[in-house]
C-alpha cells in the first residue's frame, strides 16, 4: 500500500508518499487514515457526512480488531520509553522536551492498558449499530426502506448525531493516541537525502538493514507517481505518470525527489 499524505501534510508543492515496510506499520497507517477521515466527516453537519463517519467507524472496528494490536503498541511504547530515557543526560537533548514526550508515552500506555476485552467490543455489543453495519456492506443496503430506524436517526439534529458518533468513537481514543505517538517518533527518525531517478527508476542497496517505512517527497508539477517495493537488501522505486484516462504508464524522464528511510 502506497499512502499519499493528506493535503495538510504536504510541504508547499511537495507531495509526501509513505510506504510501510512491515505489517505493523501498515496497520498503523491504515488506522491513522481512518481516524483522520472519521474526524473530518464527524465534524460536518449533513446526514450524508455522518453516514460516511459511521461507515468509517465500522472500518476502524475491523482493523482494530486484530488480536495483537494492543500488545504490539504497548511493547512499542515501552521500547521507545526506554530508548528515550537513555538520552536524559545527553547535553544535546532538551530535558524539557524529553520529559514532555515521556509523559505523553506514559499517558498513552496507561490509557491503552486500561482497555479491557477486544478493541471495539462496545460497538459489537450494540445491536442497532451492528444491524446498520450488516447492511452497509451491501451496495445501497442502508436505504430508508431497509433501515427505517437509521433513517430516523439521520433526521435528528446534527448536534445529536455528532454526540452519538463522538460517544461511539471515544473508547478508541487510547488506541489513536498510542499509534499517533509511535508514528510521530517513526517519522522523526527519518534519514533524509535528495536524489534523482534516471529514466523514472531508482534502486538503492539497504545492506541488510531493516527499515520500517519509506518516505518519498516530490514536486507535484512533475506528474510523477512513485511505486515502491523493498526488502532488507534493496529499495526499488519506479515512477509512473497518468495519461488521459488516468492509467499509469512508465515515467521516462529524470525525477528529482527526497527520500527518507525511517526506523525506530
Amino acid at each position: 500500500m502506497l499512502r499519499a499524505a493528506p493535503p495538510a501534510a504536504q510541504d508547499g508543492t511537495l507531495i509526501l508518499y509513505e510506504y510501510p515496510l512491515n505489517e505493523r506499520v501498515r496497520t498503523l497507517l491504515r488506522l491513522e487514515d481512518l481516524f483522520e477521515r472519521l474526524e473530518f466527516f464527524a465534524g460536518k453537519e449533513h446526514a450524508l457526512d455522518h453516514h460516511v463517519a459511521l461507515v468509517t467507524l465500522f472500518e476502524i472496528l475491523d482493523v482494530a480488531g486484530r488480536a495483537d494490536l494492543k500488545s504490539d503498541l504497548l511493547q512499542e511504547l515501552e521500547r521507545q520509553r526506554q530508548t528515550l530515557i537513555a538520552f536524559r543526560n545527553n547535553p544535546d537533548v532538551s530535558g524539557e522536551a524529553l520529559d514532555r514526550i515521556l509523559a505523553q508515552i506514559d499517558e498513552a500506555a496507561r490509557g491503552l492498558g486500561a482497555i479491557t476485552g477486544k478493541s471495539g467490543q462496545h460497538l459489537r455489543d450494540n445491536e442497532w449499530l451492528m444491524s446498520i453495519r450488516s447492511r452497509t456492506i451491501i451496495a445501497g443496503g442502508a436505504c430508508e426502506f431497509d433501515l427505517p430506524s437509521y433513517y430516523a436517526w439521520q433526521h435528528r439534529p446534527f448536534e445529536a448525531r455528532q454526540r452519538d458518533i463522538a460517544g461511539w468513537a471515544a473508547p478508541f481514543k487510547p488506541l489513536y493516541d498510542s499509534l499517533a505517538i509511535v508514528l510521530r517518533l517513526l517519522r522523526e527518525s527519518a534519514q533524509r537525502s535528495v536524489l534523482s531517478a534516471q529514466q523514472g527508476s531508482f534502486q538503492q542497496s539497504l545492506g541488510g538493514k531493516t527499515y520500517q517505512m519509506v518516505q518519498v517527497r516530490l514536486d507535484e508539477t512533475t506528474g510523477a507517481i512513485p511505486e515502491i517495493s523493498a526488502n532488507k537488501y534493496l529499495l526499488w522505486i519506479r515512477f509512473t505518470s497518468q495519461d488521459g484516462d488516468l492509467r499509469p504508464r512508465p515515467f521516462e524522464g529524470t525525477v528529482d525527489f527526497e527520500l527518507a528511510l525511517c526506523n525506530l
